[in-house]
């Protein structure tokens, strides 16, 4: 390839950057969908997720809740959510049950 061949692509390229640039900054202002040159890429903004609560959470909590004085309790959240032991309930009512423990007091 010449060197000016090289040259024209890169000022091609940056009148494509300038016009995705323009597009962005005319979106901000506006507060309106990006319209996006065909062959530029899109950016997909990363999903959060939360962690998981872990058995061993919900275990610690409950045991601090139990020696705080509320065994009983403890005991008919258990029961709420469908077991007799925490070994038995089924992870994804981890969470819930965690929040319902700190309510706890």
């Amino acid at each position: 390839m010449s060197k000016i061949k090289l040259l024209l692509d890169v000022v091609d390229n940056m009148r494509s950057l300038a016009d995705s640039i323009q597009a962005a900054a005319e979106t901000m202002a506006g507060n309106e969908p990006a319209k996006v040159a065909p062959g530029v890429p899109t950016f997909i903004e990363p999903k959060t997720t939360e962690k998981p609560v872990s058995l061993e959470h919900v275990r610690a909590a409950l045991a601090e809740k139990s020696q705080e004085g509320f065994t009983a309790e403890v005991r008919g959240l258990l029961e709420k959510y469908g077991a007799p032991k925490l070994s038995q309930i089924d992870p994804v009512n981890y969470a819930a049950l965690l929040a319902d423990a700190e309510v706890l007091k």
